[in-house]
């Protein structure tokens, strides 16, 4: 009954190099000892994919080798393997090794599980590992569990794991208006907090279903900070494959809401961007039908643009959000509000900022607007930090 072979053969395609940069980093799933007890003789829910490893083993068979009854695993978008592509609807299934039912929180139907999945589980462990932006959907589907387990009167478990960007804070507060499946809570887009201390947030500041609380445990990671440098061992998602391209996303992923490619169907996802009608570039791409991007913008039809893999991982970082990328392609094309779609607003989170682009403000005047909210919200959230910050 085990999903280790399975697993490690994903692993091999997605794994990121070196794997752990970060010396003396332990995951909260590693902390057996003070989850396994809370799990003992209930009805469990997983929610994970392929990122939920411990070393070569995967919380799934942690829980199983420990006597947990585990009766649903929860999948996220890209599915539990972690091969969809972005935004496609994932069916749900069962796991072909354990037997145990996989319910999709990815299928276009509903926010959150359904009540024939609630009704059979006591408990909902999370376990799975984000990369610390607004817009990235995994932990959306987190809050939309717990919201959940608020409605059926269950409890919630997190294993917690370390942001990769958890050294920065930045961009502007979400909108509520703007609430979609890009955006749950009103947080910066670089919001430098982990899924065990976004949920304690949610619950402590009343951003939950009808403002009530979940009972929470989030089992801490060991020898992390926020300042700690932490390189995944394995990619999140089929497009970000790399720390440079996940450092570069909080940057590159606002071409998602115009005809720009930002390189899927490339080897280099999120650290290129370009466009067939782009002028004045001599880095050129050709975008194809590749697995976790089967019809990425632009298929088939060269771009022109720009090569931002020459952009060292200290200035992605300390860069935050970089606008300029964005108002070049804008500024280059030529087409206007054309540029953009609607999606735009529910990724930067924020209705003013597409105007100010329009305008002809600089990234740099852009990034003005929302120094104040990053101050506030880096205020709001200490009482919630589980971590120290240095």
């Amino acid at each position: 009954m085990k999903i280790n072979h399975a697993i490690i053969a994903l692993l091999l395609s997605l794994s990121l190099l070196p794997a752990y940069a970060s010396t003396g980093v332990r995951v909260g799933a590693e902390f057996t000892d003070s989850y396994i007890p809370l799990l003992k003789g209930k009805k469990v829910a997983l929610f994970s994919n392929h990122t939920g490893m411990v070393g070569d083993k995967h919380t799934l068979d942690l829980l199983i080798d420990n006597g947990i009854n585990v009766t649903a695993i929860f999948s996220p978008e890209h599915g539990f393997r972690g091969t969809a592509d972005a935004g496609e609807h994932v069916g749900s299934s069962v796991d072909p090794v354990t037997g145990i039912p996989i319910a999709s929180l990815y299928d276009g139907k509903r926010r959150g599980p359904a009540k024939s999945v609630m009704d059979n589980l006591d408990v909902i462990v999370v376990d799975i590992q984000d990369v610390g932006l607004r817009y990235y959907t995994y932990y959306c589907s987190m809050i939309d569990l717990v919201n959940s387990a608020i409605e059926h009167g269950k409890s919630v478990v997190v294993l917690d794991r370390p942001n990769p960007n958890g050294m920065t804070v930045d961009g502007p507060v979400l909108d509520m208006k703007y609430q979609s499946g890009v955006g749950r809570l009103p947080i910066p887009v670089v919001h430098g907090m982990t899924l065990g201390e976004l949920a304690t947030m949610a619950n402590g500041e009343g951003w939950l279903r009808n403002g009530q609380k979940v009972p929470l445990t989030v089992i801490r990671c060991g020898g992390y900070t926020h300042a700690t440098r932490y390189r995944l061992p394995i990619a999140p998602s089929p497009n970000l494959r790399n720390m440079h391209a996940i450092y570069l996303y909080p940057s590159t992923c606002y071409f998602e809401a115009t005809p720009v490619s930002l390189g899927r169907g490339t080897d280099f996802p999120f650290e290129v961007y370009g466009h067939p009608d782009m002028k004045g570039y001599e880095f050129s791409f050709i975008p194809r039908s590749v697995p976790g991007a089967k019809n990425p913008p632009q298929l088939d039809r060269k771009c022109y643009g720009r090569d931002l893999r020459p952009i060292s991982d200290e200035e992605a970082i300390a860069q935050g959000i970089n606008l300029e990328y964005l108002i070049d392609a804008y500024r280059n094309l030529g087409m206007g509000d054309a540029f953009f779609r609607s999606f735009f607003e529910l990724l930067i989170g924020n209705g003013d900022i597409r105007k100010m682009i329009e305008e002809g403000k600089s990234a740099v005047e852009i990034k003005q607007t929302w120094v104040d909210d990053v101050a506030r919200f880096k205020t709001q959230r200490k009482p919630y930090l589980l971590y120290p910050e240095n």
